[in-house]
């Protein structure tokens, strides 16, 4: 999670779980009842309660301190899921070597953090009702 000053835009944290060796980052495993999705795959809720990252304060700095995340976010489709991808039709190095189904959707969040001696959460329910967001499932890599 990075979070921007409002006024400037700098960058002022970077809430992480580090690089995985593999180059993977800005991913970290949950559990598996931290993630409900609907029957019909167009409503989600993700629930995390005290995730531990590291604020590095600046992307890949390698300086940071420990710090946890607790997150609750909706989203809800707003439009028909559209096909994605060209799996292995194109090259594994292609960025359209993925299968998928997207829909438009509107998201709804609220998060806290906090880390030694210091916290901050965001406003309630914040939507991206005039912005951007999507549901939906991929394959790639070996699941292709």
């Amino acid at each position: 999670m990075d979070l921007y000053e409002p006024s400037s835009g700098s960058h002022v944290h970077d809430l992480n779980g580090g690089i995985l060796q593999s180059g993977l980052f800005w991913t970290l495993p949950v559990d598996d009842d931290a993630l409900h999705i609907s029957d019909d795959g167009r409503e989600a809720v993700l629930e995390l309660e005290n995730l531990q990252v590291t604020d590095t304060f600046q992307l890949l700095s390698g300086i940071g301190t420990p710090a946890s995340i607790s997150l609750h976010a909706e989203w809800r489709a707003t439009g028909p899921p559209v096909k994605r991808g060209q799996g292995r039709a194109v090259a594994p190095t292609d960025p359209g070597a993925f299968l998928g189904r997207f829909a438009a959707a509107e998201s709804r969040a609220a998060f806290r953090v906090a880390e030694f001696g210091f916290s901050f959460r965001s406003d309630p329910g914040v939507s991206t009702a005039r912005t951007f967001a999507e549901i939906g499932h991929e394959r790639n890599g070996v699941f292709l």
